[in-house]
This record gives structure tokens, C-alpha cells and sequence, in this order.
């Protein structure tokens, strides 16, 4: 009876060691529960919306990483206009260029037409060495010489509008010249929307140039410009522009009292 009692005993001793030992493993040290602060994001990501990252993990816990995949940019691809006269196939070899905003630019200075560069010509006429003849025509400023000769400057003149003849007198020579506009042509300006100073002082910015040689009694002038491109054309308020380089040399050859010729 004894041994039987001691036989069970002992059996149940040696099935429970493995029990005992194991539960004692698993429970000894529990491993940390790691809970995603934002238990809302893996529905909205099956709802298409992308979970916020900027939740903060509580003090003490371990957040769980929040998976978002990536989002790639949309491409759009715009087609290159194909200019007049250009076969498609050639555009193919030509790199789409991206357009950019341009700021406005002061015009580039181009070389002056030869023919309007100072020169000695022949030109017959009956006005006395001395005399400046301006042919609005032809855009040419003679300075007769003696031998049937002028020196010859190329100029720009009035506009459609402002073209004008007659004769007067050299009255008075300024150099550097202020820059007074007159009230009608501030008036004329300002309807279209550019505003002019009352006055400006002599300068390379001043649209009177380097020199000025004034006629009569008149608004007209022979002057400078700081727009050398516009000689040779029909720009003006009716005044006889010259390259700066230019009236400076009629300026040291044109005294006061000049007689002045404009047809």
C-alpha cells in the first residue's frame, strides 16, 4: 500500500517539473506591450487617408512606428509648341525649354547705320559756311563748309504729329542741359500713363544728352540723347536729336547766333 501511494506520488512530482519549469520561463520577465499612440491610422489608411505623424508618444511608452507609403509627385507633361514651318518630326530634337517671366528690359544699344555716322560730303547749296540745314527727310544735319562741302551728322527727328519747318537762330548753348518738359507735353504723356518729372537735372540719364543748342524763342532744340538707337528715326517731340559723341563736336564748332535751317 505504502509503495503504491509512493509510486504515484513520485509520478506526479516528475509530469509537473516540465509544467512548473516552463510557466516559471514564461512568466518570469514579460516582455513590454508596445501600443501605437494613434490606434485611429490603420483605418484611415484602409480609408485612403493619409495618418497624421506629428502625434507624440507618451512619456514612458514606446511608440510603434506608423507606416505611410510614400506618394509619388504628379507629372504632368505639357507638349511644346511647334513653331510655323517646323515639321514635327524636328521636334523631336528639340528640349522642351520652361518659359520664364522676363523682366523688362532697357533696349540693347545696336551699332549706328554707317550713313549716320559724322562725315565730310559733297553738297552744293547757297547758304554760307557756317549754316546748319537740317533735312528731316533724309534724317541729316549738314554743317556747310567752304568748296561746295558740309560736315554731315546723322540725326532723329519729330514723329508723325511733330514734324515741323522754318528758320531761326542758334539763341543759346548749354551743356549737361536741365531737362524742363513743357506742361502740354506732361499733359500728353500722363493720358497715357507715363508720368514725367517736372524737372531733371543734366546727367547721362537726362534725354537731353551731353549738349543742347537752343532755337529762337522755341521749345526746339538740337540736342544730345541717351537713346543713340533712335537716330535716324521719327521719335521725337519735334526736337533735332544727335548721338552725344556728335553735338558735342557741332557744339564746339556752332557759335551762338548760328542761322538754323529745318525742312
Amino acid at each position: 500500500m505504502l509503495s503504491r501511494t509512493f509510486f504515484h506520488a513520485f509520478a506526479a512530482a516528475i509530469m509537473c517539473l516540465p509544467a512548473a519549469a516552463l510557466a516559471d520561463d514564461r512568466y518570469q520577465a514579460r516582455p513590454p506591450v508596445i501600443v501605437s499612440p494613434d490606434l485611429a491610422s490603420p483605418w484611415l489608411m484602409q480609408l485612403g487617408v493619409q495618418p497624421d505623424r506629428r502625434v507624440q508618444p507618451q512619456p514612458g511608452r514606446v511608440a510603434a512606428p506608423v507606416y505611410a507609403p510614400p506618394v509619388a509627385p504628379r507629372r504632368v507633361a505639357v507638349a511644346p509648341a511647334r513653331p510655323a514651318g517646323l515639321a514635327p518630326e524636328a521636334m523631336q530634337l528639340r528640349p522642351a525649354v520652361q518659359q520664364v517671366a522676363m523682366q523688362p528690359v532697357r533696349k540693347q544699344m545696336t551699332p549706328t547705320d554707317p550713313q549716320f555716322l559724322p562725315q565730310v560730303v559733297e553738297y552744293q547749296t547757297k547758304e554760307k559756311p557756317g549754316t546748319l540745314v537740317i533735312d528731316t527727310n533724309s534724317r541729316f544735319l549738314y554743317l556747310v563748309m567752304e568748296g561746295g562741302k558740309a560736315r554731315r551728322y546723322g540725326v532723329g527727328v519729330g514723329k508723325p504729329g511733330f514734324e515741323w519747318a522754318g528758320e531761326h537762330k542758334v539763341t543759346r548753348k548749354s551743356e549737361w542741359p536741365e531737362w524742363i518738359p513743357p506742361q502740354e507735353m506732361i499733359e500728353r504723356e500722363a493720358a497715357k500713363g507715363h508720368y514725367l518729372p517736372a524737372r531733371m537735372q543734366g546727367g547721362p540719364e537726362n534725354p537731353l544728352g551731353a549738349r543742347a543748342l537752343y532755337l529762337g524763342s522755341t521749345l526746339y532744340r538740337i540736342h544730345g540723347t541717351n537713346a543713340p538707337w533712335t537716330i535716324g528715326y521719327g521719335v521725337s517731340s519735334g526736337c533735332i536729336r544727335m548721338r552725344n559723341e556728335d553735338v558735342t563736336d557741332l557744339y564746339e564748332r556752332v557759335p551762338v547766333g548760328t542761322r538754323v535751317i529745318v525742312m
